[in-house]
């Protein structure tokens, strides 16, 4: 006999390494053509990845906590908002999450909603990007 899991949507809430940007040449490319949207909590950087699933990194350094414990504390944050928020983010997008600004502590369903709603706008802008620059080498 088989356990199958009451929440329907259980299977698509995880968060496996797959779906993290870990190689700096994926972060390089993402902060020199990334579309990017600011909000009061954080900043988002999208960039079309090619694949059918979206992927999160995070760039969280000294300047926002001293304190290592509370740096993963906010990453394990946004994190988790990203996974709670996966299947509601336009899809095929490599999302960078960066805090808005130093020393900053948000609950959660405060950086679900920014991450939603920036998301788009991010997306929309790393889309025109592309299209500028597909254009420039075009040559048109």
């Amino acid at each position: 006999m088989t356990h199958q899991d009451p929440r329907p949507s259980a299977r698509r809430a995880t968060f496996r390494p797959a779906h993290r940007v870990r190689s700096n040449a994926d972060f390089q490319r993402a902060w020199r053509s990334g579309g990017r949207a600011r909000g009061s909590v954080l900043s988002l950087v999208a960039v079309p990845n090619g694949l059918d699933e979206s992927r999160l990194g995070l760039s969280v350094g000294r300047k926002i906590w001293k304190r290592a414990v509370r740096r993963n504390r906010l990453r394990r944050l946004f994190r988790e908002a990203f996974r709670l928020s996966r299947a509601r983010l336009p899809h095929g997008f490599d999302w960078i999450m960066i805090p808005a600004r130093p020393r900053i502590d948000p609950e959660l369903n405060e950086v679900r909603r920014e991450l939603l709603e920036l998301s788009g706008l991010a997306a929309r802008r790393a889309q025109e990007k592309a299209e500028r620059n597909a254009r420039v080498e075009a040559g048109e």
